[in-house]
């Protein structure tokens, strides 16, 4: 790689999200920022297949081997939970960045694990992979809130959900990090956290856990902070279903789909004022280029990622709290 790049990515794995969503929007991007260089699989002819249907140029039959590749820059990890923090450490100590999909851990100590590893290697940058930050959808949002276009920040709600019942799916399988909170819960926690700017003081929770599968399968939690509250549901065997709304005391602002924004089509905020209301439209925005894009500037400028491991030990620190509050019944002070 060359002081004006492109970043030269590899990727740990070829789990659904990365052949289907991240290596063809990065794909996307300008050849000269940043190229999707090899994927690897445990098993060569996995590996190889994707490699094939993706066009990428190297397909390796396991992690060790591209961590191992000399023309590997970067590595994204979309692996199962449980493989985040082992394989992003062992990333760090290869010599390459770092993009890890979240949840960042399994818990804080976790967590901390890899920031450690993180700043024992300070000229590489590692982030974690809440895509929906990139979106400009998001950005204008927090512009709004920011600029007391809603007057001030009080409360924000979120809900995600979605239905899922097979086995053998990982995020059914307590064993590698499977469940709601982990899956798309960090989602409304992140966004809160974004909104407000700050960290929660106190939480509470309650969880529901699937009897056969033993992950969290329904949760709802009341982040307090100082300024205001966050409220949110998320869920794994209820309807499909996302939004976020933020309140504040002269006005606020709706997100219609506030997560998984469509590649194909618009994105809508609704900014109220009063008894005014204007929408906002965002058509075709890839946020997994933009964020693959900014972690490739990032990397070639030798600047902060966008959102640093810290950012990700702090939601990991609410979701653990969450976990805790529904155990005990009831506040867990965070400040």
């Amino acid at each position: 790689m060359t002081a004006r790049g492109p970043v030269r990515w590899g990727v740990l794995g070829a789990a659904k999200i990365a052949r289907t969503k991240v290596i063809p929007a990065m794909q996307k991007s300008d050849r000269g920022l940043l190229d999707v260089v090899a994927i690897a699989s445990r098993s060569l002819a996995r590996a190889e297949a994707a490699a094939n249907d993706l066009r990428i140029p190297v397909a390796h039959g396991s992690y060790e081997a591209l961590l191992d590749d000399p023309e590997v820059d970067a590595v994204y990890i979309p692996l199962p939970n449980h493989l985040h923090v082992p394989w992003a450490i062992r990333a760090l100590e290869a010599g390459k960045h770092v993009l890890v999909e979240k949840p960042l851990a399994l818990d804080v100590a976790e967590a901390e694990e890899l920031l450690a590893a993180a700043r024992a290697h300070p000229h590489l940058k590692a982030m974690e992979a809440f895509m929906y930050r990139f979106h400009p959808q998001w950005r204008r949002a927090k512009a709004i809130v920011d600029d007391g276009s809603i007057g001030d920040l009080r409360t924000v709600h979120s809900f995600f959900s979605y239905f899922k019942r097979d086995p053998d799916n990982v995020r059914n399988r307590a064993d590698m990090g499977g469940g709601g909170l982990m899956d798309i819960g960090c989602y409304d926690i992140s966004l809160a956290r974004f909104l407000f700017g700050a960290e929660p003081t106190r939480v509470v929770g309650a969880v529901e856990f699937d009897p056969d599968f033993e992950i969290d399968r329904l949760a709802s939690a009341i982040l307090e902070f100082e300024a205001g509250t966050a409220t949110f549901t998320c869920g794994t065997q209820i309807t499909r279903h996302q939004r976020a709304e933020a309140f504040g005391t002269h006005g606020s602002v709706e997100l219609t789909i506030p997560f998984n924004a469509p590649q194909d089509g618009p994105t809508t905020i609704r900014h109220k004022r009063g008894d005014e209301t204007v929408e906002i439209t965002y058509d075709r925005v890839d946020q997994y280029q933009l964020q693959g894009e900014a972690m490739s500037r990032a990397i070639l400028d030798d600047a902060k990622v966008p959102t640093p491991l810290e950012d990700g030990v702090a939601n990991m620190r609410v979701i653990e709290a969450i976990f805790q509050s529904a155990e005990t019944g009831g506040w867990v002070d965070l400040a």
